[in-house]
């Protein structure tokens, strides 16, 4: 049975045959079925560089999406990944929790988000203030058409298909959030950036009355039968360049039940 790096491998050298850098999710199948590889839906997704092909990594090559089941190698890994930044000593911090009999039953990305709700850390963290009340805004999925740029590429995209896993918003401040299990070493820029242009059209526009728009990546490890999360909040500079990102604050919280 093949891998998906060898799915993408091949697909990449038949782009690189047609001299043709975009490709669909037809192609993606027929390839995923001669390597009999279950997934085809997975084939192109990489959340961070660890499971990229050598031959992408060596072409300087990662893939987004730009939807109707189309896709396209874009050039400068170091645009579409972003490497998580250190913590400072300072900004670790030992958070006394009572324990829930739901926190450690569950570890999916929204129960990440939860706990890291449930227990004020977000709150802590982007507020400073463990009794704001911001609203709040369950996981969705939505489509839109965009154009915007990595670097001085330019990526057009027709009704791509976006996920959320959370919003939030306070005194017009909107914070998207993406949860993940573990600390990798980077992440997959466009997971941020498609909703912060979402919202960033929807506040240039002046469908919604924001005042400023900012991404949370939220990660959780265990460490001795406690969670350790890593919190860091980003915004885009430019909300038409994907390569933009800027951090705003980090934090690293470790829960210690009472």
């Amino acid at each position: 049975m093949g891998t998906k790096q060898d799915v993408i491998t091949k697909i990449y050298k038949l782009c690189k045959d047609k001299q043709d850098t975009v490709f669909d999710n037809d192609l993606v199948k027929q390839v995923c079925k001669k390597f009999n590889f279950a997934n085809p839906f997975d084939a192109t997704k990489f959340d961070d560089t660890t499971k990229l092909p050598e031959l992408l990594i060596d072409k300087d090559c990662f893939i987004l999406h730009l939807g109707e089941g189309r896709h396209k190698f874009v050039k400068g890994i170091s645009n579409g990944f972003h490497i998580f930044e250190e913590i400072d000593e300072n900004k670790i911090v030992d958070w006394k929790y009572r324990k829930s009999i739901l926190n450690e039953f569950d570890t999916s990305e929204s129960n990440i988000l939860s706990v890291a709700s449930n227990q004020r850390i977000i709150h802590d963290f982007l507020y400073e203030d463990i009794v704001a009340s911001p609203k709040v805004y369950n996981a969705r999925r939505t489509k839109m058409t965009i154009s915007y740029r990595v670097g001085k590429q330019k990526i057009s995209t027709r009704n791509l298909q976006m996920e959320i896993d959370l919003t939030m918003e306070l005194h017009g401040v909107v914070t998207i959030f993406e949860g993940k299990n573990g600390f990798p070493r980077d992440f997959a820029v466009y997971q941020l950036f498609h909703p912060f242009k979402y919202y960033s059209m929807l506040k240039r526009e002046k469908k919604l009355e924001v005042e400023m728009i900012t991404c949370c990546y939220v990660l959780r490890k265990r460490d001795r039968g406690n969670s350790v999360l890593r919190l860091y909040n980003y915004t885009f500079e430019d909300e038409n360049d994907m390569s933009s990102i800027k951090i705003l604050k980090s934090a690293q919280y470790n829960m210690i039940k009472r």
